[in-house]
């Protein structure tokens, strides 16, 4: 049995107890570096597409070690660019894969969203593990816990209308949680019994 979402939720919270200032900063950070490239005139969106992938694993390296409650700081969100190569490709196949199903049906896309969910969480424990493997183990490990996954993003929705009255700031806050709690949601469905088929 995996642990109910409002659970993964309060242990989010107390796993960031006492790091929200690191969280806040390393957020902020990592908002401002992905603005600032798309901003490059001309390669602006070439850049992005490049170092969104690194910047990517790195922020979910540094909310795995949160909901761990292992130490995180800013080089942690840098660490994706140790393993450059695989983490591009892996954003790359599934910006690629997550579009052509979106062409199909919006639904067809959101649901292929989250079957690649826990994809940068595998990757950070399997450096070596080929992108498309990353992406295969991913779809194994959400099959029959997609909805699992929508529901806990639907309890963010009224902290994220909440943030858009902030201006984007309590976005600073909300974000850290929510990927501590995605962390928290992939360290309790990784030791259950793989389901033999897959969807997306």
């Amino acid at each position: 049995m995996t642990t109910e979402n409002k659970a993964l939720m309060t242990q989010a919270r107390e796993a960031l107890q006492g790091k929200w200032g690191t969280a806040v900063i390393i957020t902020l950070i990592y908002m401002l570096c992905v603005g600032a490239i798309q901003a490059i005139p001309g390669l602006g969106q070439i850049a992005a597409l490049v170092l969104a992938g690194p910047l990517a694993l790195g922020y979910m390296i540094f909310a795995l070690l949160i909901a761990r409650k292992q130490d995180a700081d800013v080089n942690t969100l840098f660490s994706g660019f140790q393993n450059f190569g695989n983490a591009f490709v892996l954003y790359l196949l599934m910006m690629v894969f997550i579009l052509l199903w979106t062409l199909l049906l919006i639904i067809p896309g959101i649901i292929a969203g989250f079957s690649y969910s826990m994809a940068y969480f595998i990757l950070s424990e399997n450096p070596d593990m080929k992108p498309m493997d990353a992406i295969d183990a991913s779809k194994k490990m959400m099959y029959g816990y997609k909805m699992k996954l929508f529901f806990l993003y639907l309890r963010f929705l009224g902290w994220a209308l909440l943030c858009i009255l902030t201006f984007g700031i309590g976005f600073l806050w909300l974000a850290p949680y929510m990927q501590v709690s995605l962390a928290l949601f992939y360290e309790d469905i990784k030791t259950k019994p793989i389901q033999p088929e897959i969807e997306q």
